[in-house]
């Protein structure tokens, strides 16, 4: 808590502002969005490798934070305050950081494929400014942000080869997704099935499980969308990510209202379909990685023409 308390007296408006600006980059919604736009338009595998390990890295983020159970800072000394704007983004348990985990995965595995250095220290930059940010708006101590970090790191180190293998061998591909699926299943048996003590389902601790329980369904959606993705476009699909620059914008756009549509216009009739059960989750989840990934991918052609005619 020391240095949570140096933090806590350089605050100011200006590096609320920044720092709140700064942590949104670790946030599901932008992984997934950034995760799409490489998908559709830089590489195929460069999409999967980042998309795989940001699931993989959330996965255990959110085994070690049900397991531990170790609450927000403001918890465990009452006297510390927050950054009160970063209060609603600070869901669940303290350790570890789930934000830092997004973005040195995202970030981090962007770094990781790229040639260029400039774009490495960028991204690299960008990803511990996050990490940063979580510990100067007062949601994560040290220790939430470094053990974070280094899983993060150890995903892209360990996952950029066999990925990089993948893409000339499907069975090593099917290898990854299924791995992914196994480790995924593992974790909603835990959240549902490992005997925790009492005080997890105490009144104030109770939401906490619930979200954990709420993420395995939705890791468990992707996971499926995804083998389901890599299937349709070994088989029929084979679709290419090229295209002039005007008809990569109109495809990112397209592309990401049409997924943001199924997940809110799913949203309803899937639990009440499922009477509220988490596996309404699941489902818009993999029905949102099968628009993303088999759909609108098959438009592709027509935005591939597109570039063809402007030259």
């Amino acid at each position: 808590m020391t240095f949570l308390y140096f933090l806590e007296g350089l605050r100011n408006p200006v590096l609320d502002f920044f720092f709140s600006l700064i942590t949104v980059f670790g946030e599901e919604t932008l992984f997934m969005a950034v995760g799409m736009i490489v998908f559709w338009c830089v590489s195929k595998y460069q999409g999967y490798y980042l998309l795989c390990t940001g699931f993989l890295g959330t996965t255990f983020n959110q085994f070690l934070k049900i397991l531990c159970r170790i609450p927000r800072p403001w918890v465990l000394d009452p006297n510390f305050t927050i950054v009160e704007s970063a209060r609603e983004a600070a869901t669940g348990y303290s350790f570890p950081s789930g934000h830092t985990q997004t973005a040195v995965g995202l970030y981090g595995g962007i770094a990781r494929t790229m040639g260029k250095k400039w774009l490495r220290i960028a991204m690299i930059a960008l990803a511990l400014l996050v990490g940063l940010s979580r510990m100067y708006l007062g949601v994560h101590t040290p220790a939430d942000v470094l053990v974070s970090l280094v899983i993060a790191t150890a995903l892209i180190f360990v996952a950029y080869p066999l990925f990089r293998k993948a893409e000339k061998s499907p069975k090593v591909m099917y290898g990854i997704l299924l791995a992914q699926l196994l480790v995924i299943v593992a974790y909603l048996c835990f959240v549902y099935l490992y005997p925790f003590p009492a005080e997890a389902f105490a009144e104030d601790a109770i939401h906490n499980l619930e979200h954990a329980r709420e993420n395995a369904f939705t890791l468990l959606g992707c996971a499926v969308g995804f083998i389901g993705v890599y299937v349709a476009d070994q088989k029929w699909i084979h679709f290419d990510t090229k295209a002039i620059w005007w008809a990569q914008i109109l495809k990112v756009i397209g592309g990401l209202i049409l997924v943001v549509a199924v997940k809110e216009l799913t949203k309803a009739p899937l639990n009440a379909l499922f009477a509220g059960h988490l596996i309404a989750r699941a489902v818009r989840y993999f029905l949102m990685v099968v628009v993303g990934g088999i759909l609108w991918p098959m438009t592709f052609r027509f935005f591939a023409k597109l570039g063809q005619k402007e030259v």
